[in-house]
């Protein structure tokens, strides 16, 4: 295995490919009784239409998540009870970009590992089950559907997007997954849980050779390779409609807003990108920002307000959202500060201020077996070395954070999507 120090972090991180194709990463943690691992596939709800083995496929909205769900079936009963016996807790969850399911223990994790290995390689599903659990989701999305945050940002997503799959919510719909078969769950299985697609990373108290004597003995000898996604034609910098509107059962306004930003290349461009438009976010309207402190005075944000900055594969844009009574004095509110600083520039003070602060925190977690297991298999998929964040920090400078301003924060690159109280009749 590889073996990779990183002195200012102090951590050390092991490496290795096996045969078949599946990315392994060990972070030792010496004298921890916990350990975490974390089995993650390259395969979220935004890859619907993909080619694989020469075949152009296109599947419906939701299956990913619902692949999620199937996933814990096995032949001889459920993985749950699996870990039930060593006193594991194992979950999964499904994001736009991937999907994953990890486990945490204090005893026994080589065998949590192999029960790991074991069921997410061992695909079960028989349309009986298959047709059971319908039932289930429909009424989980029918959940996100009465919820404000969920809405509001979906609401928004259509706003920005014609054609990219980010417009769907992340367990599709109603009407899409009842399109969804057993058939269904292992095409999409065979081309996107090929061990060549995945990465495994283990936190902890643990062997790095055992781990990859484990993997190489529960799970699958070929690779099967990698699917090559779509995600519809190159969209404009613009987007489809400046204003979304909807009424709920809410007691006050509630806005997502949103500004499109040209999506970066993976590896190193993604990863600045990412840390360029958090701290350009912070400097607009962050907790400690001369906005935040007078939106909040003057009462046209509470506490709840956040802003920040997201991206996925084909899609990037500057996010904020919140409850308001004027949620279009926020926007135009956020559009001025912008041009004050393009015109009055950008305190370098500030900015090396928020720039320490934001590593600090990316520092801190480290101490979280979690966050360390969940990021270093999310950036691997985007071609970046999660660990390598703190020379990415100091290559980031002042003038990036302004011509991220400049560019992106525009009223031509805005959406807002706002969640109104139900007017009474």
């Amino acid at each position: 295995m590889n073996k990779r120090e990183y002195p200012h972090l102090d951590e050390v991180l092991y490496e290795l490919q096996l045969e078949n194709g599946l990315q392994i990463r060990v972070v030792p943690k010496r004298g921890f009784a916990k350990t975490y691992a974390f089995l993650a596939t390259n395969y979220g709800s935004i890859d619907t239409s993909y080619a694989y083995q020469g075949q152009t496929m296109t599947s419906p909205a939701g299956v990913a998540h619902y692949l999620e769900h199937k996933m814990f079936d096995l032949e001889e009963g459920n993985a749950m009870q699996l870990f039930a016996k060593t006193g594991a807790s194992p979950n999964a969850f499904t994001s736009y970009s991937m999907t994953a399911y990890y486990f945490v223990c204090t005893d026994q994790w080589q065998e949590n590992l192999k029960h790991l290995l074991h069921f997410v390689y061992t695909p079960y599903f028989t349309q009986e089950s298959v047709e059971k659990e319908r039932g289930i989701i429909a009424q989980e999305i029918r959940m996100y559907e009465d919820n404000a945050d969920s809405c509001g940002f979906e609401q928004l997503a259509r706003a920005m997007y014609a054609h990219h799959p980010l417009r769907v919510p992340i367990a599709g719909s109603v009407e899409s997954i009842q399109d969804i078969t057993a058939q269904t769950l292992y095409d999409c299985y065979e081309a996107f849980y090929s061990p060549a697609n995945m990465i495994l990373c283990v936190v902890g108290d643990v062997d790095p050779l055992e781990i990859r004597r484990i993997a190489q003995e529960n799970t699958p000898a070929e690779s099967r390779g990698k699917p090559l996604r779509c995600y519809g034609p190159e969209e404009p910098l613009t987007p489809v409609r400046p204003l979304v509107e909807r009424e709920m059962e809410i007691s006050m306004p509630s806005f997502t807003i949103g500004f499109k930003a040209a999506a970066p290349k993976p590896g190193f461009d993604s990863f600045k990108a990412e840390i360029v438009g958090e701290l350009a976010a912070e400097m607009l309207a962050g907790e400690s920002s001369e906005l935040y402190t007078r939106l909040y005075n003057e009462g046209l944000i509470d506490a709840d307000f956040s802003i920040g900055y997201e991206s996925l594969p084909g899609a990037a844009f500057l996010n904020a959202e919140g409850d308001s009574k004027a949620p279009q004095s926020v926007l135009q509110a956020l559009l001025e500060e912008a041009r004050r600083l393009q015109r009055e520039g950008l305190d370098a003070d500030t900015f090396q201020r928020l720039k320490k602060s934001a590593l600090g925190r990316r520092m801190r977690d480290l101490d979280s077996f979690e966050s360390i297991g969940y990021r270093i298999c999310a950036y691997y998929f985007e071609n970046c070395d999660y660990l390598s964040f703190p020379g990415i920090y100091e290559a980031v400078t002042l003038e990036d954070i302004a011509r991220f301003l400049a560019e992106v924060v525009r009223p031509e690159r805005a959406a807002m999507s706002v969640i109104s109280p139900k007017t009474k009749e």
